[in-house]
């Protein structure tokens, strides 16, 4: 690939782009469990305020060539680290899902790390495993962005 791929800290400056990338209907279904109602401001504000404000969060802004076209986390949760990403649909199928969540895993070294997809988003399921990821197990879940539980993946890159 020839783009020229970064992650960054998260500025303020790139919240407004991540608030339209989770507008789109299409990549809320996908993403399964995004924001109860994506087009809350104000949820989409505190929510980001906790991402910023947490010195265990590792947040980082996904570019392509100066554009900003995502974000990849990885965060605590049930004293694990898990791992997540959400690409601008736009950019679908270019791989920068896969480039950026490789990326972030050269910065977070600490292992295992755990990411969860909808057994249904096969995409996702394809990035984590071209990471390393493997399954481990199954959950289901309620998911916001489909207003129902779904099956998910639970996944772990080992140590």
């Amino acid at each position: 690939m020839t783009d020229d791929l970064r992650l960054r800290p998260v500025g303020e400056d790139d919240l407004p782009e991540f608030y339209a990338h989770q507008l789109d209907p299409e990549a809320n279904r996908m993403a399964a469990f995004g924001p109860a109602d994506p087009t809350d401001r104000r949820a989409f504000a505190a929510h980001w305020v906790r991402i910023l404000t947490d010195p265990q969060l590792v947040a980082r802004t996904v570019t392509v060539d100066g554009t900003v076209v995502g974000h990849v986390l990885a965060f605590p949760i049930e004293g694990r680290t898990e791992v997540s990403y959400w690409i601008d649909r736009a950019r679908w199928g270019r791989g920068y899902a896969t480039r950026a969540l490789a990326a972030l895993l050269r910065e977070v070294t600490r292992r295992p790390l755990h990411a969860r997809a909808a057994t249904d988003n096969l995409a996702s399921l394809a990035v984590l495993r071209r990471c390393g990821f493997v399954v481990r197990g199954t959950d289901r879940a309620y998911a916001p962005g489909r207003g129902h539980e779904v099956d998910e993946y639970v996944l772990e890159l080992p140590g």
